[in-house]
């Protein structure tokens, strides 16, 4: 199914034998928690203990929209969403695809991204794995992502809460939304989220992130392209991630060498394009 960030392969999460179908499919391993994705606030409830005040503050003020909080489980819901965690990411998705699916279902699903594990996420339906393709029963077209990138994972059973992965709801939008700092503790090594494994998102080319290509390399520049193999980025960082996998699906399958990507500026607004590349970087 369409989501406003990426395609994802959705599954009844109350099913443990769908929830075990699908890590099979996409090849991830059982301790990558999956997010929950609910149309209606009232399906918090199915799935997590609580929604604690400051949750709640985020979710009115973000949801629907691409930011996932971290909760308390339900005992009920199946460990294999949780990668046997007491916790589970919870979030509500802007796409109307996505809202219609999960409301005719009248349950939540749970829905990683429609790629083998550690590859590319999928943004538009023609960059959906072939394997993954023929693995689900129906695929839902709902046009490209507008987000591009994945959630933002905010931990708020944390006090301050911490961003366990950076995405569409940036940093600062989520300090002013709250009035405070966020926690400045390093990530740990434990897997609260999708997304914390130090290789991710990866095309099959090869990647490296440099300060600026050479006029014989291709990738992503910022600058007026030297040959036809660079592609041209947008200086926002909104429009850049909202563009980034379309871009790279395009050179991967051009099966070049390599693919040199021009580092983007070092600011706040970068952080969610930053760590998808740092996650991609060959040797990562």
């Amino acid at each position: 199914m369409p989501t406003e960030t990426v395609y994802g392969i959705a599954v009844d999460a109350m099913n443990a034998d769908a929830v075990r179908r699908l890590f099979s499919l996409k090849g991830r391993p059982a301790d990558n928690p999956l997010i929950v994705h609910i149309s209606d606030p009232w399906q918090i409830a199915q799935v997590a203990l609580e929604l604690t005040p400051i949750a709640a503050r985020l979710a009115e003020r973000f949801w629907p929209g691409p930011l996932t909080l971290v909760l308390r489980k339900r005992p009920e819901l199946p460990s294999e969403v949780t990668g046997g965690l007491n916790t589970v990411a919870v979030r509500r998705p802007r796409h109307p695809v996505a809202l219609s699916l999960i409301g005719l279902l009248g349950r939540p699903v749970a829905a990683p991204s429609a790629n083998r594990f550690m590859r590319l996420s999928a943004t538009r339906v023609e960059h959906i794995d072939p394997n993954v393709a023929a693995g689900v029963d129906m695929i839902l077209d709902g046009g490209p992502c507008a987000v591009g990138l994945e959630s933002t994972v905010l931990d708020v059973t944390e006090d301050p809460p911490r961003i366990l992965r950076p995405g569409g709801i940036t940093r600062g939008d989520i300090q002013a939304a709250l009035g405070g700092p966020l926690s400045a503790k390093p990530r740990s090594n434990g897997r609260r989220s999708p997304g914390m494994y130090p290789r991710h998102y990866a095309p099959e080319t090869p990647l490296h992130v440099v300060d600026c290509l050479q006029p014989g390399q291709r990738g992503l520049v910022f600058v007026s392209p030297a040959n036809p193999g660079q592609i041209k980025m947008p200086l926002d960082p909104v429009a850049y991630a909202s563009s980034l996998y379309d871009a790279l699906h395009k050179l991967d399958g051009l099966r070049l060498d390599a693919i040199y990507v021009q580092k983007p500026p070092d600011s706040q607004d970068w952080e969610a394009v930053i760590d998808r590349l740092s996650k991609a970087a060959d040797g990562a």
